[in-house]
Parts: structure tokens; sequence; C-alpha cells
């Protein structure tokens, strides 16, 4: 199921931002063999929630609706029923970020959608300069490879960000939480949070 949390904004806004992740992952394969999904993506579901936790303690001027989703590695099946049975206004959400695979970080970020969305590339560009948080934020356009997807292709704005470098296990047995960095969690934290403040 998805599993939705929300901070109202101070204000009264009838505006949305929306971060999401997925928190499923592959499981188990017979009785012996498990997939931990450590940065694939617990990783992203634990900067969703310190993200909101940091929100909740001081709201930001728009609303923000913080989405775990199931059923990514089947085909982004939560995000794709989201749109669908939606539980917002689509129109009303100013901009969505979601996050997968935020566990590493030596080579920075990589933005999918931001050619598509200039002005927030911008903002996290200019924030990660003056405060001198990750070593690189990369640009890449669109891409249907993560749950906002389903939300770009409705029209909603929506940008994609994931960790580059690092441990590369992904979709393995080795995605363990023992042996994922975290490299630059709390940088990225930080990046994201501003960003969030300035939308």
């Amino acid at each position: 199921r998805n599993v939705f949390g929300v901070v109202e904004a101070k204000g009264g806004s009838k505006d949305w931002l929306v971060v999401t992740a997925h928190y499923d992952h592959l499981g188990h394969m017979g009785p012996d063999v498990l997939f931990p999904g450590a940065n694939d993506n617990a990783s992203g579901v634990s900067m969703l929630l310190c993200l909101a936790e940091e929100i909740k303690k001081k709201p930001l001027k728009k609303n923000v609706l913080f989405i775990a989703f199931a059923g990514e590695e089947a085909g982004l099946q939560g995000s794709t029923w989201c749109v669908t049975d939606r539980p917002i206004e689509l129109e009303r959400i100013h901009m969505l970020i979601n996050l997968d695979l935020a566990g590493t970080g030596e080579e920075g970020i990589t933005v999918v959608n931001s050619t598509e969305q200039q002005k927030l590339f911008d903002q996290l560009v200019a924030i990660n300069t003056k405060e001198q948080l990750l070593p690189a934020i990369k640009p890449r356009g669109p891409a249907c490879n993560s749950d906002h997807c389903p939300f770009m292709h409705k029209g909603v704005p929506a940008v994609f960000i994931y960790t580059m470098g690092g441990i590369s296990a992904y979709h393995d047995v080795y995605d363990r939480p023992e042996t994922l960095p975290l490299t630059e969690f709390d940088d990225l934290h930080r990046l994201l949070l501003g960003a969030l403040r300035s939308l």
C-alpha cells in the first residue's frame, strides 16, 4: 500500500509540494536468498523521513505531501495508481521530488528531468555552490525510470534525484545496510531542504 503523510503550510496555502520514495524492493528469492535493498530504496525512504521530520518542525510556504510508494519494482504500480486515485488535485502540485538511490554521493547527484525543470535545477546548483555541499549536480533529460514518471506524464512538474559513485550494488544481495556508505546523505538532506524551502 502507498503510505501518506502531510505537513500543512503555515498561512493556509492551497498549493502542494510532493516528496516521494518507494519502500518496496525485490524481497526473497526462495527460502535462503534475500535482496535487502539498502540503497534501493531504504536510503530514499530514510531521506523522505528526515525531510518530513525537519519540515514538521518548521512548515513551508506550501503544503507538503510525503508519499512512500509500494510496487515500484513491479513496474511503478504504486505511483501509477496514485495519479488515478489521487489524494490531491494534480494541478495544485507545484513540484514533485522523487528520491531513489540516495545512499552514496561520492560523485554527486543526477537530476532526472532537469532539462524540463530548469528553474529547480538552477536553484539546486545555486544552493550547492553557495554551501559547498556535493561534488557535482548533473542534469539529465526525461526518463521513465522511477516513480516520478506517472506524474510527469500527467503534466505534474517533477524530478527524480539519485546519488552517484561509491558502492555499485544494485538489485542484488550485496545492497546491504552495513556496506552502504551514506557518504553525502547529510549534505543531500541540507540541499533538498534548502530547495524545498525556496519553492
